[in-house]
């Protein structure tokens, strides 16, 4: 069984920028990002502590997790949050905290 997560509307935006972006070189590519940030999801809904804090970044209570296979990817969530609640899916190259900025926090 799956652990469960749950992305914000925020991030479903985000997920669904990258894969436009992709998807303009390649559709194949893109799916496979997007499974592999979907993969990467399931895997901190089960392990939510392997995550780590950037209070260089952002005061917000959220854990980060670079993607292994796609480290320009980042997975933004909280983890004491059941579901487990992601809140960003951002490039390493963006304004991480500009990104972050006008993100709520919502319990589920």
């Amino acid at each position: 069984m799956s652990a469960v997560f749950q992305l914000t509307p925020q991030a479903t935006e985000d997920l669904d920028a990258i894969w436009w972006y992709i998807e303009r070189d390649s559709q194949v590519a893109a799916n496979r990002v997007e499974r592999a940030i979907i993969a990467t999801c399931r895997m901190l809904a089960e392990f939510p502590l392997v995550g780590h804090k950037r209070p260089d970044v952002t005061p917000l209570p959220v854990l980060f997790w670079t993607l292994a296979k796609y480290p320009n990817y980042i997975v933004v969530y909280r983890p004491q949050t059941t579901p487990l609640q992601v809140i960003a899916v951002l490039h390493g190259k963006q304004d991480l905290k500009e990104a972050l900025k006008d993100r709520t926090l919502k319990n589920p």
